[in-house]
């Protein structure tokens, strides 16, 4: 038996064991090749066949019509950060960006360089423990998008709603829940998610966009920078992340498997509730970050009474075979993240673990 420990770094994230099992058994000779998927050209038949077929299973996971294409590419979300609003924006025209937190604050700052956008509602001056509510959301009825990140892993919290902007096409960063729950993808104009939390390994970086928006973007960018040539050329105008983009298909496959969304999102709920109770449950010695209506499924946050519990929490935790809960070194803390590829049994491990060091230690 292989040696596994429980992974709840924020990403790179654990991967499915079934599927790092088949990546080992075809790492050597893919599908009776003679060769490695790492060796395999992304002009090939094969290579082609798995990009074209990845953007088919992540489209029918997220149950959206052909309406959609799916862009695989490099530089994470911190690239889609200015990505998006040099495909849209200009010095004349602008963009709203709802701030809850670190991510989607990087996000609007990067946008500021390249035109003038707005904040149509931040809750910073609350720690980010909370998502706005409809009504804290002004909208300038000129902009051309709206942008919001729907899960905050520094924070904890996640929108568990989806805010009416009109007309306004909507984009977001899913980064850390894409794939963890059912949403209505229609609703999103264009969705961009680095793979390393619930995709896929990192390298590679996912953009679901309508076409109708697609055909709006800017024609006149560095190619590298264009959605329209990336599409153009199907994910391939230049060497993509191969081996990233395998190993993302059988994640989606391995999705698949586990019942889509709705079966992902029925064990995810389970695992979340037991570590949040094993936060409330415990009398004020653990307090948890996000505020309870805004609770993230991904990523659980919380606190103890003082630092020198916290770091003796972490290191007593890894003794145990429960590793990456160091909280973000902004905020402190401890941090779970429980993302798709997280195991029930390891919640429960976790969750057991926080009551007894709260009965040794409370």
């Amino acid at each position: 038996m292989v040696y596994r420990i429980y992974n709840f770094n924020p990403g790179p994230a654990t991967l499915p064991l079934p599927v790092l099992e088949q990546v080992q058994k075809e790492l050597l000779d893919f599908r009776g090749s003679g060769m490695s998927i790492l060796e395999t050209s992304h002009r090939s038949k094969e290579f082609e066949e798995i990009v074209e077929d990845a953007e088919n299973q992540l489209l029918e996971l997220l149950k959206v019509s052909g309406d959609y294409r799916v862009l695989f590419l490099q530089g994470g979300a911190s690239l889609q950060f200015a990505m998006v609003p040099l495909n849209y924006l200009s010095t004349e025209t602008s963009a709203d960006y709802i701030l809850t937190g670190s991510f989607a604050t990087k996000a609007f700052e990067e946008a500021r360089k390249i035109a003038p956008v707005n904040i149509a509602a931040s809750t910073q001056e609350d720690n980010y423990s909370r998502i706005p509510r409809q009504e804290e959301i002004e909208l300038n009825p000129s902009s051309v998008y709206v942008h919001l990140t729907s899960n905050n892993t520094i924070y904890g919290t996640q929108w568990k709603y989806i805010p009416d902007c009109g007309k306004i096409p909507l984009v977001a960063d899913m980064s850390s829940d894409i794939l963890s729950r059912e949403v209505e993808m229609d609703r999103f104009s264009l969705v961009y998610a680095g793979a390393q939390k619930n995709l896929g390994p990192a390298g590679v970086t996912t953009v679901i966009i309508k076409k109708d928006i697609l055909e709006r973007a800017n024609e006149n960018l560095p190619a590298m920078l264009s959605y329209k040539v990336h599409a153009k050329a199907n994910s391939l105008y230049n060497t993509p992340p191969t081996f990233a983009i395998y190993i993302l298909r059988l994640v989606l496959q391995w999705v698949k498997e586990k019942g889509g969304l709705r079966g992902v999102e029925s064990i995810n709920r389970e695992k979340s509730a037991l570590l949040y109770r094993a936060i409330d449950e415990s009398g004020g010695f653990y307090r948890g970050h996000a505020a309870r209506n805004d609770r993230s499924m991904m990523n659980v946050t919380f606190r103890l009474p003082d630092d020198n519990l916290e770091k003796d929490f972490v290191e007593g935790a890894a003794k145990e075979g429960l590793v990456g809960l160091k909280g973000h070194r902004s905020v402190g803390g401890i941090r779970a993240s429980i993302y798709n590829a997280m195991s029930l049994e390891g919640c429960k491990a976790l969750s057991q673990f926080m009551k007894d060091y709260c009965k040794r230690k409370g």
